[in-house]
């Protein structure tokens, strides 16, 4: 039997402190080159979007959380503007292989659209890949429906892109009539 910590173990906090944002591009390059055999060109996706969010977010419209267990990094998330005013982008949700399991991810989720919707986002959308099946499990539990999905070769494989949409007043409505 693994001795596994409890939820009370796990503590999301904002990714403010040094070495946050390193970590991020680090462990995103890491562990998708183990897992699904991706070059550094995913690693430099990852480290384009974390400079942008480190340089210029809005504090009041964008965040970043890192989520910890027993005091270590075990996952991260962010939230930055879209294209249009009311339209919010879920960016780079990770959860470390020593993390999954715990619920990491989903409270990750929770906390990224609880903060979009206090900011006052409509909707908030995502870009991810068909072949990240745990990822697409959270984000269709928290109410997000696929939009589109296209093949493309990107991190020197072949792969489906998929974006996925969430309305936020729909799934505001929906909470408050089943309480």
């Amino acid at each position: 039997m693994t001795n596994r910590p409890d939820t009370e173990a796990i503590r999301l906090r904002r990714a403010d402190q040094p070495g946050d944002m390193g970590w991020v591009v680090m462990t995103h390059g890491e562990i998708y080159a183990e897992q699904f055999g991706w070059n550094t060109e995913f690693e430099a996706l990852v480290a384009r979007i974390v400079a942008d969010f480190a340089e210029r977010h809005d504090p009041v419209r964008e965040a970043a959380w890192i989520a910890e267990v027993d005091g270590r990094r075990a996952g991260c998330i962010f939230l930055v503007a879209g294209a249009e005013p009311d339209v919010a982008r879920l960016r780079i949700l990770l959860v470390t292989p020593g993390g999954r399991g715990l619920g990491v991810g989903t409270q990750l989720v929770r906390t990224c659209l609880a903060f979009a919707a206090d900011a006052g986002y409509a909707r908030v959308t995502l870009w991810t890949n068909d072949v990240l099946v745990a990822a697409r499990r959270i984000y269709e539990a928290a109410g997000f429906v696929l939009v589109d999905e296209a093949p493309h070769v990107s991190f020197g494989h072949q792969l489906v892109g998929q974006n996925w949409d969430l309305d936020l007043q729909t799934v505001g409505s929906m909470r408050r009539a089943m309480s």
